[in-house]
Parts: structure tokens; sequence; C-alpha cells
């Protein structure tokens, strides 16, 4: 089942635009290694979760893995062939909003090499531009 919001304050909400980087959430802080993004963009829940899948079949049991976005933001549509009027359409799917910096998912547990790999495999779902991170220690 794909991730959404158990309650809403507004069910249909205005699309937004996304200014600037990410100030919050964009450095390793859970993992040892992560995916950041690149540039900015609307994530679809099922593609936080065909990510995490893919990851936890790589993984297998060791390690573990934390996804760091949650998709907030509900995206309404019209249903095809339907003419223009009658307002806003019914929600149709939901969306992480994810500004540029932001860690995506992270990794604990295993090694290096692993975890490239497995990253790998992550950002080929993913519909940004990525890269792999490590945790800084300070």
């Amino acid at each position: 089942m794909a991730l959404m919001p158990k309650r809403v304050k507004h069910r249909k909400n205005q699309r937004g635009r996304i200014k600037g980087s990410a100030t919050r959430g964009n450095r390793v802080v859970f993992g040892d290694y992560g995916l950041q993004a690149v540039e900015g963009g609307w994530i679809k829940a099922n593609t936080i979760e065909a990510g995490r899948i893919a990851a936890q079949q790589y993984i297998r049991g060791e390690g573990r893995l934390y996804v760091r976005m949650f998709p907030h933001k509900s995206i309404t549509a019209r249903p095809l062939e339907t003419r223009m009027g009658k307002g806003k359409g019914e929600p149709a799917h939901w969306v992480a909003v994810i500004k540029p910096g932001s860690v995506l998912y992270e990794l604990g547990g295993v090694t290096e090499d692993q975890a490239k790999v497995c990253m790998a495999r992550l950002a080929h779902k993913m519909p940004l531009r990525v890269r792999f991170v490590k945790r800084r220690m300070t």
C-alpha cells in the first residue's frame, strides 16, 4: 500500500513551487550512507515504495534502511475526456515535495560497496537526479 497521510487539513491543495535548497534534512543522520537529491521535484508515493522494496530486497535483512521523505501533498486530476469547468478534480495520488539537497534514503550496517550498489538500484527508480553521500564525522 502506498504511503499517504492519515488526515489532512485540506484535501485539495495548490501546486506551489519549489524555491531554494533544503536547509533541513540535508545530511545523513540515521545511517552511514545516503541518497541525496541534486534537483528539486515531486516523488510519488508509489515511487517511494518501489525504492524501499528494491533496497530491502538487496540488503536482505542485514543493515537498516531509513526512508527520509513522506508524501504529504495531494495531486488532483480531472477524469479523461471531461469538458472544461466543473471545478477542481479529485485527489489522484500523493507526492513528497523534494528540495535540492534533501536526503531521500539512508542505509546503515552495510559496507560501502554494498551501499553503493543498493543506492544505485534506488537511483534508477527516482525521477530526479541523485547522488551517493556518506555521513560526515564531526
